[in-house]
């Protein structure tokens, strides 16, 4: 139940996110930009509390990803075919922007156990493996926080709700044989990754789907998977690649059936009393601002939600 007086939503950002990585597809402006519009907006704005990401440790990191792969982040030793399979260029920014993210979205989660809720302006690269990044994916931010999570002992068992375009790959494969994580992925069948390791549930959409199909899956699946699998925390990656004039997908889902989602997704949090950690994840429409204008949507509805006011 909300408190009378209303708590500001903690909306975990650093500087460190935008990489100059040439004319690409992936905006990482995206997210200085949205960081200024929540800033300039009377209503979000004050309703939000700007948090900078805790460090990540190396404990934390290799709970998930091998020394192996970690030595060459830091070192640039990685082979040509790694970088291409990463499908970023390789930097030292990009290397610290991307233990950053982890510690963003280590902090957010922390941040969600203690106010029911918080946002990340960025994280939810869940294409990156133990062993290799792949799909724009250096490290999977969300496998290193639960990991970091259940070996603090805060919590047990944790649900993976994704919500990008892209099925989360990596994510299904690292915590495939883990019974006290359960993955849950909405995503476009005819799509990137080619092979998809199997999430414990997977809803892969023909192309074109429209909202009140999409909506109509979450609406059906995600309560029956929160009350069945009665999660200590959930990790809600909110993409806003499924927005219809996105240049890497062909679904048809609108700005408002996008927001709807989020609602849904917070609400059901709220309702079952588990905290909820937000990730922005993808984005690639093709007018910038439409990616920005999704993103915002997102924090917009979470203050709505946990704010306990409109």
């Amino acid at each position: 139940m909300l408190t009378e007086k209303p708590q500001k939503l903690p909306v975990v950002y650093s500087d460190l996110y935008y990489v100059d990585i040439g004319d690409h597809v992936f905006p990482t402006s995206k997210y200085k930009i949205l960081k200024k519009r929540i800033e300039s907006d009377e209503f979000v704005g004050e309703r939000c509390e700007l948090v900078e990401p805790e460090p990540v440790t190396d404990e934390e990191v290799l709970s998930v990803h091998t020394k192996d792969y970690i030595d060459k982040l830091r070192t640039g030793n990685l082979s040509v075919d790694e970088i291409v399979m990463m499908e970023v260029p390789y930097s030292v920014e990009l290397t610290k922007a991307s233990f950053t993210t982890c510690g963003g979205t280590l902090t957010t989660a922390r941040r969600a156990l203690r106010s029911r809720a918080a946002v990340h302006l960025g994280g939810g690269f869940h294409h990156a493996f133990a062993d290799h990044g792949e799909g724009f994916c250096v490290l999977n931010d969300v496998a290193v926080t639960v990991k970091a999570l259940q070996n603090e002992g805060v919590i047990k068992r944790g649900l993976i709700i994704d919500c990008d375009l892209h099925q989360g790959n990596g994510t299904a494969f690292i915590f495939q044989d883990d019974p006290t994580v359960f993955t849950f992925s909405m995503h476009q069948q005819n799509n990137y990754p080619y092979h998809k390791p199997a999430s414990d549930v997977d809803i892969g959409l023909a192309d074109f789907t429209k909202d009140s199909e999409y909506l109509g899956y979450l609406y059906d699946r995600a309560p029956k998977i929160i009350n069945t699998f009665k999660p200590d925390i959930i990790i809600y990656l909110a993409g806003a690649d499924p927005f219809k004039g996105d240049q890497l997908g062909r679904l048809s889902i609108t700005k408002d059936g996008l927001r709807e989602r989020d609602n849904f997704i917070f609400t059901q949090a709220l309702n079952y009393g588990i905290p909820v950690a937000v990730t922005l994840a993808g984005g690639y429409a093709v007018n910038r601002e439409d990616t920005v204008d999704i993103h915002y949507a997102t924090v917009e509805e979470g203050v709505n939600i946990f704010t306990g006011e409109k």
